[in-house]
Formats: C-alpha cells, sequence, structure tokens
C-alpha cells in the first residue's frame, strides 16, 4: 500500500514512520524539519480543522496578531519579511508558502480528528484511529514515531468563568476566541473583560470605530509599547544584504535583546518597570500618564506574559479617551451590563470576554500503551518534550518568554537526529526513564508559580506531567539555556531507554 494513500475503514490501516498531529504552526514547522533532515521517512498530518493555521485560524477577532516579533516566530528557514507585528493573515500567507514551497500539502490529511492513540510495545508501532468528519468513517493509522503538535489549549470551548446571572444579559455576548467576523461593532459600547495578550490586541481595533471600549480587569497586565519595525532590518535592506542573511542577522539580535531584557526583569524589575512607564508615556503622548491603579501590576515583569503593543495603540486609545479601564471583579450581570464588586454597573451593547484559554493536554485525546490509558499528570516529563512511561512519542511546546517558534525548530532537529540515532543502533524503541542515580529526587509542578504563573497554567497544571528538580526533567521555558542544551544532548545517556530486537548496544537499559 502506497504510505500516502488514504483509508476508507478501521481494518484497512495507513502505515507511515512518523505520523505529525496538527497542521498548525508546529506541525509545519516539524514536517519540513523531518522531511529536509530525514528525507527517507514517510510521514502524514492529521489535522482536525479543514485547512492549515492552528491557533491563527482558530481566532478571528478585530485585530488579532501576533504578540512576538515574525523575527524570531517565523521559521529560521524561512525568512520573514515585513514587520515584525504580523495580523493572522499575513502569518497564514507566509505558512501557505511553507507548505506550498515544500510540498507538504500532499501529506496533509484534513477533517480528521483524532478519537485514540495507542502504543504496544509487542510491535513498538502506534495505532491511531481518527474520524473521518465528512463522512464520519473511523480510519486507521500505524506509525513508528508519534510527533504531537497539536498545542496546548482547548480550541474549541474557551475559558470562561460561571457569572451569577449572565443569562440575564440582554445584549450580545461573546468569547474572544469564539468571535464571528460579521459581528457588528461599529458605534457599540463595548465592554472586554481581560486584559491579556487577547484583550490588548482586541480593544485599540474596537476603538477605532466603537462608541466607547471600557477594560474590565481582575488585575492590571504589564504592557511592552514599541514600534512595528526593525530598525536593523530596514538599514540591512537598505545596503542591499540579502534577505537569509538579514532573517539570521536580525534573529540573532532579537534574542540577544530578550535574552538581557528576561534576565533584567529578575535583576532589576523595578528599573524595568520604569522603563516599560516612560514607553507608554512616548507613546500615548501624554507625559502625566496616569498608571494607578488600572495600569500598575501586583507581580514582577514577565512572571506572567508581558503583552506587547505595536506602536502603544492601546494606550493612544486610553488617552484620546476611546478606552477606559475599571481593575474590579464581577459581582453580577444586568439586562443591560453587569455590576461590579464594588457596586459600580458597566453597560454595554456588546460584552467580550477575553478570559483566557483551557489547558487541553495533547489534545484531550485517548492515548494507552500496552491496553493501559495515559494520565499525563502521572508522567515525569523529560525537558518538556518526552514523557516517562510513553515510548517513541514527542510533544511540541513552545515558548511563552520567547517566540513559540523557536523551540519548534529546536525540537524539529531534536526529533531527527532521534530518529536517525535509533536507525544507527537499530532500535525501534525509545523511551525516557529516571535513572536510579535519580529517582529519589523531588517532584514538582510541571511549572512553578514563581516562574509563570497565568491563570490558563494556574488552572490547568492538574492535566500536566509533573517536573523533577534535576534540569533535565524540567521544562524550563529558557530559550537561552536550551539552545546549548537541546542540541548537545547526549542520545546514549542513561535517561534514554532503546529496545527493539536489533538494538547493538550491549544491553538494554532497565526501565525505572
Amino acid at each position: 500500500m502506497n504510505a500516502m494513500e488514504d483509508v476508507s475503514s478501521k481494518a484497512q490501516a495507513t502505515h507511515v514512520d512518523v505520523l505529525i498531529v496538527g497542521a498548525g504552526i508546529s506541525g509545519i514547522g516539524s514536517a519540513y524539519h523531518l522531511q529536509d533532515q530525514c528525507p527517507g521517512k514517510t510521514y502524514v498530518i492529521l489535522e482536525t480543522k479543514e485547512t492549515f493555521g492552528g491557533t491563527w485560524e482558530t481566532h478571528k477577532y478585530p485585530g488579532v496578531r501576533s504578540d512576538s516579533d515574525l523575527y524570531t516566530f517565523g521559521y529560521r528557514f524561512k525568512p520573514w519579511v515585513g514587520a515584525p507585528i504580523a495580523s493572522a493573515d499575513e502569518i497564514l500567507k507566509y505558512m501557505g508558502e511553507v507548505i506550498e514551497e515544500n510540498g507538504i500539502g500532499e501529506h496533509i490529511r484534513y477533517g480528521h480528528r483524532i478519537r485514540t492513540c495507542a502504543f504496544s510495545r509487542d510491535t513498538d508501532l502506534w495505532t491511531v484511529t481518527a474520524e473521518r468528519l465528512a463522512d464520519g468513517e473511523l480510519v486507521t493509522f500505524t506509525c513508528n514515531f508519534l510527533w504531537m503538535c497539536s498545542g496546548y489549549y482547548d480550541h474549541e470551548n474557551p475559558y470562561l468563568p460561571d457569572w451569577k446571572g449572565r443569562a440575564d444579559y440582554k445584549g450580545l455576548f461573546v468569547h474572544a476566541q469564539l468571535w464571528d467576523p460579521d459581528i457588528d461593532y461599529a458605534g457599540k459600547r463595548i465592554l472586554v473583560i481581560g486584559s491579556g495578550a487577547t484583550a490588548a490586541t482586541v480593544i485599540p481595533e474596537f476603538a477605532k470605530t466603537a462608541a466607547h471600549v471600557t477594560m474590565l480587569q481582575r488585575s492590571p497586565t504589564y504592557f511592552f509599547c514599541s514600534e512595528n519595525k526593525n530598525e536593523l532590518a530596514d538599514r540591512l535592506r537598505e545596503i542591499g544584504i540579502d534577505e537569509p542573511t538579514i532573517h539570521r542577522v536580525v534573529r540573532a539580535q532579537i534574542m540577544y535583546d530578550q535574552d538581557v531584557f528576561t534576565k533584567r526583569c529578575l535583576s532589576e524589575p523595578d528599573v524595568v518597570v520604569e522603563e516599560l512607564k516612560e514607553l507608554v508615556r512616548a507613546f500615548s503622548g501624554d507625559p502625566d500618564f496616569q498608571f494607578e491603579p488600572h495600569f500598575a501590576p501586583r507581580y514582577r515583569p514577565w512572571q506572567q506574559r508581558l503583552a506587547f503593543c505595536p506602536e502603544g495603540d492601546i494606550f493612544q486609545a486610553v488617552a484620546a479617551g476611546k478606552v477606559s479601564a475599571v481593575t474590579d471583579t464581577i459581582d453580577h450581570f444586568t439586562e443591560k451590563g453587569v455590576v461590579t464588586s464594588s457596586g459600580q454597573e458597566i453597560e454595554a451593547d456588546i460584552i467580550v470576554a477575553a478570559t483566557g484559554f483551557q489547558m487541553s493536554m495533547m489534545s484531550d485525546m485517548k492515548v494507552s500503551v500496552d491496553g493501559k490509558q495515559v494520565d499525563w499528570h502521572d508522567t515525569i516529563n523529560y525537558r518538556g518534550m518526552m514523557f516517562t512511561g510513553v515510548p517513541n512519542l514527542v510533544w511540541v511546546m513552545g515558548y511563552w518568554r520567547a517566540s513559540w517558534t523557536l523551540r519548534v525548530d529546536m525540537l524539529g532537529d531534536f526529533v531527527c537526529n532521534l530518529l536517525k540515532h535509533m536507525d544507527a543502533i537499530g532500535a525501534s524503541r525509545v523511551e525516557v526513564a529516571v535513572p536510579t542515580a535519580d529517582m529519589g529526587m523531588e517532584l514538582r509542578p510541571w511549572i512553578e508559580a514563581d516562574n509563570f504563573n497565568p491563570g490558563y497554567i494556574t488552572r490547568g497544571l492538574g492535566k500536566m506531567p509533573k517536573a523533577g528538580n534535576k534540569p533535565e526533567w524540567r521544562h524550563n521555558q529558557d530559550y537561552w539555556a536550551e539552545r546549548n542544551e537541546i542540541p548537545n544532548t547526549d542520545l546514549d545517556s542513561p535517561e534514554f531507554v532503546y529496545s527493539g530486537a536489533n538494538v547493538s548496544q550491549a544491553s538494554e537499559t532497565e526501565l525505572a
């Protein structure tokens, strides 16, 4: 059977060497690295949606854009040409070019919702059952290796608090994740509940035509204001440097600057806060901009995600009187809006909940190993990509303090090196295990609260794997450390256990 041939019944399975889950920014980048570095490997991508794009296809709210610069959010292998902060449409166009230029489209199976993934140590194969949404047929794929690129949140069910009296509200209520582009908000009073990256994006766009926008937040967020251009890139283009070189140099400069800034958020947070305030004053055009109480967060910068604000657009709207902020919690909804806990009533024609995500570990698919369902919270995570007790699987989870895609590229190299190493030693199975010397290490939450603690993470920790107190058993979210550690991983270290009839190691390590 042709490895790329589709199937029409569960009994007829398509086999590939590698199955990639998800055709978003992670899945497309991973597919590129696989066919570039392991050209002999067959693969297929399964995607629930009817098109590629992942999060950039899910979100349709006004002004949806990146909150990372595209010189580092773009893949390392394809230069980004344009403004650093890009719209969803521009990002989708860029991804479409990657797919077309590299022949990735023929490997994607759209409209396939995975139902189960089952690994057998008897065969060292994954059996993946998916529902083909066009006709409801169950189709089966088998693969040697499963590359999970489905992201970290539920694309269909956003987080929505159980607010008292919400059914009483007579206006239009919508979560930003479920926004319908056909909604007409011109001239309307809009209440946006939330103050994170989504609110920072949608509020200035609403403010262009709405009667007024109110941002209701439980607590303030840090914003980083900057021009939406890169002077180094513009200068290099002006003097005739080629785009691949510009891409490489500008990426290096941005990552260096981000490293310095992140460290300063820890070493001198008070100084950083004052610098952020000065940027707000400059971009808003108001030297006396009032930060208390609505723009004075209670945590240090980067303990939660820093919302990027191109041209200081949200603060320009505040200074112009088009946007106001209220810092409070909701007591109850009314027919006309909400009443806060302090008794203030906010009337609105449209209420938009920008209240964040529901964490989803492996898209909440049923995953089993040798007939036993995997509870991810019972596993220990190796460097944020592999799990104890789960063979032949790598999970792509990107960065929050740096661009997500930096880790897509890095793990693309890692997986390809791992697959080539397995071929070299004749292994059909690899899994990670805690070495005997580390068996007594302290187990911790996947991400510690003092490291990164947005609401969607703290709400979802019960779904996530555990971490150890050793560097290799933590998902440290530190690109600047991992860019040296992961490429130099010793694939024959005790954490990796290989098995198979042809393994050329002297002996197979016992699983701890």
